[in-house]
């Protein structure tokens, strides 16, 4: 199975209103190609599910600062000055979730869970809304999991089938990400044949992946130097 696809072809599920789930860590690993796609369309009203909103001009940021998210759902804003001043002006809902209670969100949205239990948060603000659970004479907070329509990857290398390797510190989220989405997005650097990977290098199995598109290059270098 050949899941090799365009740009053109990973924005026909992409439409205003839906649910996009991103990986990757301050614009780190986040898909900038799929993102200038996401931008080119216009895409408006979007819920963006991932750890951060990036800075104002690299990564998912430029979806935020551009006004296009309607709803966040990330660990921490600080980054991007822009999603700050859209929050509190109102224009943009902000889900705060700490950052290892997110991931475990996430994954738990892959495998197929209903939510988790977890400690982070009780008896602070975090817990406002939230049912409270006993296990074993343990109060726990539940946390919903998390998936979304459309998830959002950036990975090293992909063979045909959608089996994923990524690089160092751009791997961050997106392992679990590409678990969680209804249709997953992967974007690569290179594209080889089935069989070319080392299956011991192989993170992500092909069998979450839907599409894969080749990457343009990416914007990320000068957010950390």
């Amino acid at each position: 199975m050949n899941k090799v696809g365009s740009i053109e072809d990973s924005m026909f599920r992409i439409q205003d209103g839906c649910t996009i789930m991103f990986g990757g860590f301050g614009g780190i690993g986040n898909p900038p190609t799929v993102i200038n796609g996401i931008l080119e369309k216009g895409v408006n009203d979007l819920t963006l599910i991932g750890n951060d909103s990036g800075f104002p001009d690299i990564g998912i940021g430029r979806l935020v600062s551009q006004g296009r998210a309607s709803r966040l759902i990330v660990s921490h804003i600080g980054s991007n000055p822009v999603a700050g001043q859209l929050m509190m002006e109102g224009k943009m809902k902000v889900e705060f979730s700490p950052q290892g209670t997110l991931a475990e969100r996430i994954r738990a949205g892959g495998v197929g869970l209903g939510g988790i239990l977890t400690d982070i948060g009780l008896d602070s603000m975090v817990e406002e809304g939230k049912q409270k659970v006993t296990v074993n004479g343990r109060e726990y907070l539940l946390e919903s999991a998390l998936t979304a329509d459309i998830a959002i990857v950036y990975a090293k290398k992909a063979d045909t089938f959608g089996n994923l390797i990524y690089e160092t510190s751009a791997r961050n989220t997106n392992p679990l990400v590409a678990m969680a989405g209804r249709y997953t997005i992967a974007e690569v650097e290179e594209i080889v044949e089935v069989g070319e990977l080392d299956p011991e290098m192989i993170v992500t199995p092909g069998i979450y992946v839907d599409l894969v598109v080749q990457s343009s290059g990416v914007d990320w270098k000068w957010a950390w130097e």
